[in-house]
């Protein structure tokens, strides 16, 4: 199998992250925060470690704005609903993914307004247009980092800027730029930051975090999940202080811990050095199949602008019809349709049917993208032979 799917959960993991699952439900499988006994501090201290690890990777103002959640489309809602209240305006743009658009949708039923910022060919927002569309009650900028469907990078340390000239939070969706190209909290502006741990960090799924940045006051972001944390048992209301004010109930322990061993395995090859070896990858891929009749390339034109996310469309196939038939005569593994961001597939031409959509990751070799190529071509010639 040449799996090029990378962008939904990278694939496959470390041999560490497959050992620590078994490993550390075996020996430090207990509650962490709720009980004394060796087991239980056992737990606790890998949820620091991974807490400070996750911290360090992206320069938050400290590990305990690091909040787990169960993975980044978690961590968007936490942002989304807890900053949102009636009367609030957002700002977000036609590139995001339903994690954003959806919980958007739900604050609208509950008197909150929203404005979204179209794109350009190559999948742009225009830094002006956010400007334009801020309002006295602009509490929330809501921006995916890099488009999951064709992987344009948004020019986020300038949104920020009119965030904070504006009094607004600036939340940032990193699913396809965590582990793949340097983000820093401080240094970019951002106040809010979903990270999914399955993606490019490596992790297991139902993994991720919302990092918190030091101009968000907590008072302007609500819990929307109340529960145990093992301390303050006493009170009926959530604890203020972080991180558990929250993190409600048990953590998905096993799962963290194969995170941290994840971001362990790629503190040892460079986070840097992976990321660029999936954008290697995935410009080898477009550049190969750049030219060949019959197929439209969507990636921005300049390679520095997006992501390792190559998305085409072939003249003759239905996108589903063409990733099925790749799978099934060549075992090459990628996503088709939509891509759950089906107003970023309108900005780019390619609804309703959507794109096909390759993702190489660290483990991609490029003897593996060269059968790739070979593979799309061949199907790209013969659109009314193969789909007979």
């Amino acid at each position: 199998m040449i799996y090029l799917d990378n962008a939904a959960t990278s694939w496959p993991k470390p041999d560490r992250v497959y050992e620590t699952l078994g490993s550390f439900l075996q020996h430090s499988g207990a509650n962490p925060g709720r009980s004394g006994h060796r087991m239980a501090t056992s737990a606790a201290g890998m949820l620091d470690r991974t807490r400070n690890r996750i911290a360090a990777l992206f320069n938050a103002p400290g590990p305990e704005q690091v909040i787990f959640t169960l993975n980044a489309t978690d961590a968007l809602n936490f942002a989304i609903k807890g900053a949102l209240i009636a009367g609030d305006h957002a700002i977000s743009t036609v590139m995001e993914h339903n994690s954003v658009r959806r919980p958007l949708r739900a604050m609208e039923s509950q008197g909150v307004t929203t404005t979204k910022i179209p794109a350009d060919s190559e999948g742009f927002i225009s830094v002006d247009d956010v400007r334009a569309a801020v309002r006295p009650n602009t509490q929330l900028i809501a921006v995916t980092h890099a488009s999951n469907v064709n992987g344009a990078i948004q020019p986020i340390a300038e949104i920020a800027e009119i965030a904070r000239e504006n009094g607004a939070l600036l939340l940032v969706d990193a699913a396809q730029t965590a582990g793949t190209i340097p983000i820093d909290i401080a240094d970019m502006g951002i106040d809010l930051l979903a990270i999914p741990g399955h993606k490019a960090l490596m992790g297991p799924p139902g993994t991720g975090a919302l990092l918190i940045g030091d101009r968000v006051d907590l008072d302007d972001l609500n819990t929307v999940r109340e529960g145990g944390t093992g301390g303050n048992s006493e009170e009926d209301t959530q604890p203020r202080e972080l991180p558990a004010r929250y993190e409600a109930g048990t953590h998905n322990t096993v799962g963290i811990a194969a995170l941290g061993a994840a971001l362990d395995f790629l503190v040892d090859v460079g986070f840097e050095e992976a990321g660029h070896h999936e954008r290697e990858m995935t410009w080898r891929l477009i550049e190969g199949l750049t030219g060949q009749t019959g197929i439209t390339i969507l990636n921005p034109s300049e390679p520095s602008q997006h992501v390792a996310v190559a998305s085409i469309t072939v003249d003759g196939w239905e996108p589903s019809e063409f990733g099925t038939t790749l799978d099934s005569a060549f075992e090459i593994a990628c996503r088709t349709g939509l891509h759950c961001a089906p107003e970023a597939c309108q900005a780019l031409g390619a609804f309703p049917g959507g794109t096909v959509r390759f993702s190489p990751g660290y483990w991609t070799t490029p003897d593996e993208i060269d059968q790739a190529i070979e593979a799309i071509r061949e199907l790209a010639r013969s659109p009314l032979t193969m789909t007979s």
